[in-house]
């Protein structure tokens, strides 16, 4: 396959800087940081002149509401986003972080952190995640090539361009960020097929996108997934607790892929629970979609289809199922989960325990919502995305999820007998 000459020279700079990269202290790193959230501050108007012509570019378009309020950026956003930044500048390097150990025979053992190399990010409409990818590569000592999806291509291009200004200027090498700003999908293609220059992709977006890339790629892939996620309220759970976790889980924003889509009820408190949620999120505006059971108790709900337990909605919609106990819970949620966060509401240890030791997923909570499971909110600072697959990382990736292992051995003449 003939790639791009284009795409070829982003590569060879990106291996080139990964290389330096991996020998670049914390205090550089840091420094680097702290001067790009600085940067993002200073020029937020330009930022949101730029975003404000992605938004009526997509507006145009058609573009659905729950998309376009991913893609719009505010004051308050950037805020956040420079934030974001400089917490992952206080969080601890991990790069040499590590372990010694010596042999029967002698020989001294280290096994260490290092980079994993050259990071390409492929990602749909949300600009800030261009920073977020950015700050985390740098911070773990890798090189990144972002490739953004074409509705913030304006907001994408500013955003890297003053990120690679910023790190270059603190003394990052040039190549370490940059931002593919050609919008044609065969880019796509063929940065999934890069192997000579990328260690790894990752895709952060739709399910299209995301199995696209996980079919198609030669590069290792770190698979983000879809948020088909679920609450299930037990018989012995708290109501005032349940509703709140269940309208932030699915309205507070109800685009992103940790909010709630379904929710199971057990049939002993159905009766009583199901019209107090029910009037609770009709004032939210949301569309509920149920089984037999909870349309009868909910003459406002339209059936549920059996494609709607497995939908990730990304809107005001929420699946409505009444079971039979966790048990029932359990099944449905591993029939129709998609492995990345799950919660109960209860009062009931054995039940809790239960749900967490048996629920497949890389989020799983007891009396709380789905919308933490996000690097921010667990300390991370930020994240690159929230793998739900099993191998190397699962669940929100910080710096640690973008590192590797390397083992160092010390001898004094020791040959292998």
């Amino acid at each position: 396959m003939e790639f791009f000459a284009d795409l070829v020279v982003m590569g060879e700079k990106a291996k080139a800087a990964a290389r330096k990269m991996a020998l670049i202290d914390a205090k550089t790193k840091n420094r680097a940081l702290l001067e790009i959230a600085a940067a993002l501050l200073k020029q937020q108007e330009e930022i949101i002149a730029a975003n404000k012509r992605d938004v009526a570019a997509a507006e145009e378009k058609g573009i659905a509401k729950q998309l376009i309020d991913r893609l719009r950026l505010t004051p308050t956003a950037i805020q956040q986003i420079s934030e974001a930044v400089q917490d992952v500048a206080a969080l601890p390097d991990p790069i040499g972080d590590g372990d010694f150990w010596t042999r029967p025979n002698g020989l001294r053992l280290q096994r260490t952190r290092v980079p994993l190399g050259v990071i390409a990010m492929v990602y749909e409409a949300r600009p800030n995640v261009t920073a977020d990818a950015a700050v985390l590569c740098l911070k773990s000592g890798n090189a990144v090539i972002l490739r953004g999806g074409s509705e913030a291509i304006e907001s994408n291009k500013l955003i890297a361009k003053l990120i690679a200004a910023a790190a270059e200027e603190a003394g990052i090498p040039a190549g370490a960020v940059q931002l593919i700003e050609n919008t044609d999908r065969q880019y796509v293609q063929q940065l999934m097929r890069l192997n000579a220059y990328v260690d790894v992709i990752i895709p952060r977006g739709g399910n299209s996108l995301i199995q696209t890339i996980v079919q198609n790629a030669t590069v290792p892939v770190i698979e983000t997934g879809t948020g088909v996620c679920h609450a299930y309220v037990d018989r012995e759970g708290d109501f005032d607790k349940a509703i709140p976790i269940i309208i932030n889980g699915k309205t507070q924003k109800p685009s992103v892929c940790n909010a709630l889509e379904t929710l199971l009820v057990d049939e002993q408190i159905a009766a009583a629970f199901l019209p107090l949620i029910g009037e609770e999120l009709k004032k939210h505006g949301v569309e509920i979609r149920g089984c037999p059971q909870t349309c009868t108790l909910l003459p406002y709900a339209l059936p549920a289809t059996e494609e709607d337990w497995g939908r990730e909605y990304l809107d005001l919609i929420l699946s409505v199922k009444v079971v039979t106990g966790l048990d029932q819970a359990l099944d449905h949620i591993y029939r129709y989960g998609t492995k990345h966060s799950e919660t109960i509401i209860t009062e009931n240890y054995s039940n809790a325990q239960r749900f967490l030791r048996e629920t497949d997923a890389a989020a799983v909570y007891v009396n709380a919502s789905t919308r933490f499971t996000d690097g921010g909110r667990f300390g991370f600072g930020a994240e690159i995305g929230i793998s739900t697959q099993k191998l190397h990382a699962r669940g929100p990736m910080g710096l640690k999820e973008l590192t590797t292992i390397k083992y160092m051995v010390y001898g004094d003449g020791q040959i292998a007998e």
